[in-house]
């Protein structure tokens, strides 16, 4: 994963002047021996707006880009707000609990000093992280730390993306078409070019002399013979150093990279293959590149690299699981009722390590419209197949609405260990009510087909990126319970 930021983590204390500061300067000392290597502790206890400036020189001087302020006290709500003013770079408040000394000398009261601090953050129309309980023994704030890293990763990590679209998105397909202006909102850059661009830049790395040791990559993947796919590996090659070489030559300014790439139906006719393969290898190394010109999808997987650390993919929530299958292969196996079940399918995006029996393939729905005479694929070949790996998984998606409001959805589930029997990319999915969340959430606020899939349950971390980039509407699979604001009460 050489696309995301390298996490330095920072504590500031603070100290209201009434308040014995060698008690906030223990107890960030306790937080940060609870936490271990990693944690770079400021020296400097803030008691006034002088400190709060020395504090933050002293962390950015460390090279710290992701900051705890922490209440050892009470607090002085001037000088700790201003903090956040001051640093550029996500940062997250808590506070001391009670109970490592006496409640006359050794009393802190930063329970009520986080209400302040609160109130503050408001005036200064900051956003931050606050733990779901900001009142924190030392072992419990070095928690709430290392939860927040994975959440601060993220929130760096979109700071400095690119988004690089080839484009437009394919003729009757709007649904992976939204308006770019929020990304400006979140300080993401977007660069758009033509598919004819993307194949002016292929066909000068004709003959590259780094082919040779691509292909041979490329073939030491599981499934990969040349017997095979003889001359598919070469143009996949091209095309591979044609993106990195693009990368290279375009981040400009930005440190972080995605793709959001026309990939059909000129794509085959032009370039001579598909670019499934390609994606899912780029995305495997934490760059994603998303189908369809699909920048919102772009988007989303790299919040979900960033969060999980590793690979992720991005899948049509395309497909019902048929009722024989279910009746087979799953009821009773798992409590799993058949409409909260659903294949998640792309053409062949999703990097080998995340399949069952990776091996390439040809796009069958694409041959059958752009070659359906030849008995062998050849252009409609280059495709990652095979059925997705069973375990834990995250469904997400962050969004633009038309009217340029950022919406997001979280939910947290499983691709249940079942032969899929089909082709591409693909996996059968489970996800608690499911088909609640399907109606009132996927259809009713109208998000595309696509979704973002993290490998592993992270909806904690996603929900709160969302929520300190702003996002005011993030839906989620609401329990049996809790009916849904368009959901009719009278079943």
């Amino acid at each position: 994963m050489t696309n995301i930021p390298e996490l330095k983590l920072g504590i500031i204390s603070v100290s209201r002047s009434c308040f014995p500061i060698t008690l906030s300067e223990k107890r960030r000392s306790n937080v940060v021996r609870a936490f271990g290597e990693g944690l770079y502790e400021c020296p400097i206890c803030v008691e006034n707006e002088v400190d709060a400036r020395k504090a933050v020189d002293d962390v950015v001087a460390h090279g710290v880009n992701a900051l705890c302020v922490f209440l050892g006290n009470f607090g002085p709500e001037t000088p700790e707000t201003m903090i956040a003013d001051w640093f550029d770079g996500p940062i997250m408040y808590t506070s001391a609990a009670e109970g490592d000394g006496d409640l006359h000398d050794g009393r802190g009261d930063a329970y009520c000093g986080m209400l302040n601090a609160s109130y503050n953050l408001g005036l200064r129309g900051k956003r931050v992280y606050i733990p779901d309980y900001p009142c924190a023994t030392a072992e419990e704030a070095a928690q709430q730390i290392r939860e927040f890293a994975p959440i601060a990763t993220a929130l760096i990590g979109l700071k400095g993306l690119k988004i690089f679209a080839f484009g437009p998105r394919p003729n009757d397909f709007l649904a992976c078409n939204a308006p770019i202006k929020a990304l400006y909102d979140l300080g993401v850059a977007v660069e758009e070019h033509s598919e004819l661009d993307l194949l002016v830049a292929y066909n000068k790395h004709k003959d590259d002399p780094r082919i040779p040791a691509k292909m041979a990559e490329m073939a030491a993947e599981a499934g990969n013979g040349e017997s095979k796919f003889a001359g598919i590996l070469p143009r996949l090659a091209q095309y591979e150093l044609t993106l990195e070489d693009w990368m290279a030559e375009h981040l400009g300014t930005s440190k972080y990279a995605a793709f959001a790439n026309k990939c059909w139906p000129a794509f085959q006719t032009e370039f001579g293959f598909v670019p499934c393969y390609v994606n899912s290898r780029l995305t495997g190394r934490g760059i994603p590149v998303s189908c369809e010109v699909d920048i919102y999808g772009a988007l989303s997987e790299y919040i979900g690299i960033c969060v999980s650390g590793s690979a992720v993919t991005l899948l049509d929530i395309n497909n019902s699981v048929p009722a024989s299958m279910y009746e087979e292969s799953i009821a009773g196996k798992v409590p799993y009722r058949h409409r909260e079940t659903f294949m998640g399918f792309h053409c062949g995006n999703t990097c080998p390590s995340l399949l069952r029996n990776p091996h390439m393939g040809y796009q069958l729905i694409m041959k059958r419209d752009l070659e359906p005479d030849l008995p062998e694929p050849d252009i409609t070949r280059g495709t990652m197949e095979g059925d997705i790996k069973a375990g834990d998984i995250t469904f997400f998606r962050l969004q633009s609405t038309a009217s340029t409001q950022l919406r997001a959805y979280v939910a947290q589930g499983e691709v249940l260990d079942v032969p899929t029997q089909s082709f591409g990319s693909i996996g059968i999915f489970a996800i608690p009510e499911m088909d609640r969340f399907y109606r009132h959430v996927l259809i009713e606020k109208q998000y595309p087909h696509h979704g973002a899939v993290a490998f592993g349950h992270y909806g904690k971390a996603l929900f709160e990126v969302f929520k300190y980039l702003g996002v005011t509407d993030i839906a989620y699979n609401q329990p049996a319970s809790l009916p849904y604001p368009t959901e009719n009460p009278f079943h």
